[in-house]
Formats: structure tokens, C-alpha cells, sequence
């Protein structure tokens, strides 16, 4: 264990991060609030923090094997309570530290839990400062910390890899990490500024269509209003948000390989960009037929039921009508279509679609041994076979996943006397990164217990690092090595 690399590097991450709360300040003197003192506040905590732990150990060294396990982690946890800051000072919001980090958790792994009501009459600037922490944690600032980490003299592959969503952590865009870092921000930066246009020109003044944008490109789901998209009551609006809440559920490294090549024929063969199309809109067309079996569950199944489905299947949480209303059956689909979320290396949580696909061809691969026990089936993904060890992580993966979500679902009950449906979508939106629950979630999460909160919120964090980064941390022989 190299604990004064570790230090550095964290210490390098939050003076990174202390420059984010100075956007909020530049809102508040726009719009006159008198929140500047909170974020500054705020400002000088953290950079103090961060200078303190860099200082010491300033030089250049590099990170070594396993060392971004913990780098990651308690940078995500200093993320947490250090962007709860501006959330518990205040005089506005009137949180509690736990409801306060819940909230900058739920931000920054872009899960889009709340525990705030009354979002239309807060200041502008904490509603900008919910929307930038959903924006850093989309494609995760620990990404953009690798894009300018040789300037710092600290090697980023170890980070990278951490914090990589998905199976498969070496692919890289370009030779170098950092270059793979800017391209991917690159992509993600653009993808943002094309959908605030889209979002204004569709009707929403220029705030909340820049603050939208942040959410809706990360896949988060916060809002500046408390009816989220319902609010607007804008066909346009809803049009733009499912578009985007689309383009963002699929692998950012694909989107740099067409944008590079200027060949959408690579959208056409990605597998798992077809497997994702045809779930998302196969549960689309369920939603919508049952909707429309019961006419009073809304006045338009189409519109409404297309949209919903798109927003929780990408794991995004935005919502235009209360889907917890509907007939039962339609919010625990749109539920359980969150675990599978959206493609590896997007801003979507959830299992992702390539892990379900090779679970679904491992399953079928046994079934045809069953039937001809001597023949050899190789598992591929279009024409390119797939390891027998990739196939095990996988299975891993999901094993300690429900795992996971099956004693995370037991402790929410046990400790806040929760019934089922609560416990189950409160574990599942968190886990998932998803965001609205159903039952006494549904609303938000500001009744739950201050020790289902904490349970939750490490919830948050597994599902944003997919698991094995933090379970790695618990086991004996990684603090031996």
C-alpha cells in the first residue's frame, strides 16, 4: 500500500473538485442570491482539505496495482460529504448532514434520489448545484482528473479502469489513457451544449434548459422543478429528453467511433447498442398496450407510456406522470427493466445490456448442452467469441449484484420497518441509480430512517462503481498486499 501516493492523488482530486463550487457562486451573484457565502464557504473547506493532503506528499510518482481501489472510493466518499457542504449550510434548505449527503450523493453518482421538496422555490443556484453534481458524476470527474493528471505527474490508468462502467476495463480509444480521457469528455461536453439548445428551442428558457441538460446527458434525473418534465406539459420538451436520455445509454467509446469516422454504420453493428433498441422499446410497447387496456390510468398512453419507459429503463428517473399510480403491474416492469439499465461505458446504471445478453447466451449455451451433450457452443457477440473467463466475471458480477440488493432489501426493512414494495424499489432505484421509487418512496426519501439513508447511499455508491471496487476493499488480502 502506497499511502502517500494515495493521499496525493485524493488530495489532487478534491482541490479539482473545490473549483466546481465556484459556478454556483458566478449563479447566485447573477440572480442576487445571497447564497454566495455558502459555496464559498464551501470552496475554502475543501480546497484546505485538499491542499492538506497533497502538500505533504507532492513529487511524482505513479499509482501502482490496486492502488485506484482505494483512491476511488474515498475520493466518492469525500465527494459525498464534501459536496453535502453548500446542501447543510443552507438557510434555505434546512437539512440535516444526513439528508444533505444523501442528497450530494444521490447527485453524484447520477442516481437522482431526493430528499428535497419545494424544488420551485429555491434558489437558483443550489438548483444549478444539484444539476452540476449530476453533470460531474455522469461521465465522472474522476475521468476528467485523468485527462489532466500528466500535467500533475500522476499516471491515470488505474483510476480509469475503476471507474469504467462495464465488463471490459482495457478498451481504450486511443494509445494513450489521457487522450481516451479528453475524447471521451470531448464527446460528452458536445452531447451536453446539443441538448440545452435542443431543450430551449423546444420551450424552456435558457436556465432550465442548461440545467436539464446536465441531468438529462448524465442520466440522472434531477430537476428544477418538483413535477421534473410534467412541469413543462411540452410535447417537444419530452421529444428532446428521450432522445438524449437515448443517445447517453449507449457506449460513449461508440459514439467517439462514429463521431471520429464519420460512419454511422458502427451504431448499425454494435450488438449491444441493438440489444438495448430492442429491450427499451420492447417494454415500451408493453407499457403502452397496457396503458391503453386501462383508460384511466392516463390520458395518453402513447405519449406518456413511451416516455416513462425510456427515462426509467436508461435508469434516468425523470417522470411526467406519477407512475406509481398506474395499474401495479406497469411500475414494477418499468422497475425491473431499470436493473438491466443501459450499454457499458454510457452514463446509465443498472447491470448494463452487454452483462444481460451474455447472461441470456449462457443460458441458452446450456440449454443446447442439455440437448446434445457432446457438442462444443462458443459464445459470441456477433462474430467475435467470447472468453469462458469474461463469462465468469459476468456471472460473478451478478451473483454478488443480487446478492447485494437481497441484504441491502432485508436491512432497509429490518431498520426502518419499511413494507416489501418500499424496501425493493428503494434498494432497487439506488442501486440501480435510478432515482423514484414506489410506496413511501414515490414522492422522495425524506421520511426513511437517517440508518436506511446511509444503507442506501452505499447503495448509490456500489451500483455507480459496479460493486467489485468496493468489495475488493473489504477483503483481507488487499490490505496484506
Amino acid at each position: 500500500m502506497h499511502f502517500s501516493v494515495i493521499f496525493r492523488v485524493t488530495g489532487t482530486l478534491l482541490t479539482l473538485f473545490s473549483l466546481t463550487f465556484l459556478s454556483p457562486i458566478l449563479v447566485a451573484l447573477a440572480y442576487g442570491e445571497a447564497t454566495t457565502q455558502t459555496f464559498l464557504a464551501a470552496f475554502l473547506v475543501t480546497l484546505g482539505m485538499g491542499l492538506l493532503l497533497w502538500l505533504p506528499f507532492r513529487g511524482k510518482h505513479d499509482l501502482r496495482g490496486g492502488d485506484g481501489f482505494l483512491i476511488t472510493a474515498l475520493f466518492y466518499l469525500g465527494l459525498g460529504f464534501f459536496g453535502a457542504i453548500p446542501l447543510y449550510l443552507s438557510d434555505t434548505l434546512h437539512l440535516s448532514f444526513v439528508d444533505a449527503a444523501f442528497e450530494s450523493m444521490s447527485g453524484l453518482t447520477t442516481t437522482g434520489a431526493t430528499v428535497i421538496a419545494g424544488l420551485d422555490a429555491l434558489p437558483r443556484s443550489i438548483l444549478f448545484y444539484r444539476q452540476q453534481l449530476q453533470w460531474l458524476g455522469g461521465m465522472g470527474i474522476i475521468v476528467l482528473a485523468v485527462a489532466i493528471f500528466p500535467m500533475l505527474g500522476i499516471g491515470g490508468m488505474q483510476l480509469y479502469r475503476t471507474e469504467s462502467p462495464g465488463p471490459i476495463k482495457d478498451n481504450k480509444l486511443t494509445p494513450r489513457i489521457t487522450e481516451t480521457a479528453k475524447a471521451l469528455w470531448l464527446v460528452y461536453i458536445s452531447l451536453t451544449v446539443v441538448c440545452a439548445l435542443s431543450y430551449f428551442i423546444a420551450g424552456m428558457d435558457a436556465f432550465d434548459a442548461i440545467a436539464h441538460s446536465f441531468s438529462t446527458v448524465a442520466i440522472g434525473g434531477f430537476s428544477t422543478h418538483d413535477a421534473s418534465i410534467g412541469y413543462f406539459d411540452n410535447v417537444q420538451i419530452e421529444a428532446v429528453a428521450c432522445l438524449f436520455m437515448l443517445l447517453s445509454g449507449i457506449n460513449y467509446g461508440l459514439h467517439f467511433l462514429v463521431w471520429r469516422r464519420k460512419n454511422l454504420f458502427y451504431y448499425l453493428a454494435d450488438i449491444e447498442l441493438r440489444a438495448y433498441l430492442i429491450f427499451t422499446f420492447g417494454i415500451a410497447a408493453v407499457v403502452v398496450g397496457m396503458l391503453t387496456l386501462v383508460p384511466t390510468a392516463t390520458v395518453s398512453p402513447l405519449r406518456d407510456g413511451i416516455f416513462q419507459t425510456i427515462s426509467i429503463a436508461t435508469t434516468t428517473g425523470f417522470v411526467t406522470q406519477d407512475f406509481s399510480q398506474w395499474p401495479s403491474v406497469v411500475p414494477v416492469l418499468l422497475l425491473l427493466a431499470a436493473f438491466a439499465g443501459g450499454c457499458a461505458g454510457s452514463t446509465a446504471g443498472g447491470i448494463k445490456i452487454i452483462r444481460v445478453l451474455m447472461i441470456y447466451l449462457q443460458g441458452m449455451r446450456e440449454v443446447k448442452r442439455l440437448i446434445h451433450p457432446s457438442g462444443v457452443f462458443p459464445i459470441k457477440l456477433g462474430k467475435t467469441p467470447v472468453p469462458d473467463r469474461l463469462i465468469e466475471a459476468v456471472w460473478s458480477f451478478f451473483s454478488a449484484y443480487a446478492l447485494l440488493f437481497l441484504l441491502s432489501v432485508v436491512l432497509v426493512m429490518g431498520l426502518g420497518d419499511l413494507d416489501l414494495l418500499t424496501a425493493f424499489s428503494a434498494v432497487g432505484a439506488c442501486l440501480n441509480n435510478l432515482g423514484p421509487g414506489l410506496g413511501d418512496v414515490a414522492l422522495n426519501y425524506a421520511g426513511l430512517d437517517s440508518s436506511v439513508k446511509w444503507i442506501l447511499m452505499f447503495n448509490m455508491m456500489m451500483g455507480r462503481l459496479e460493486i467489485f471496487t468496493l468489495l475488493v476493499l473489504l477483503t483481507p488480502a488487499y490490505w496484506r498486499r
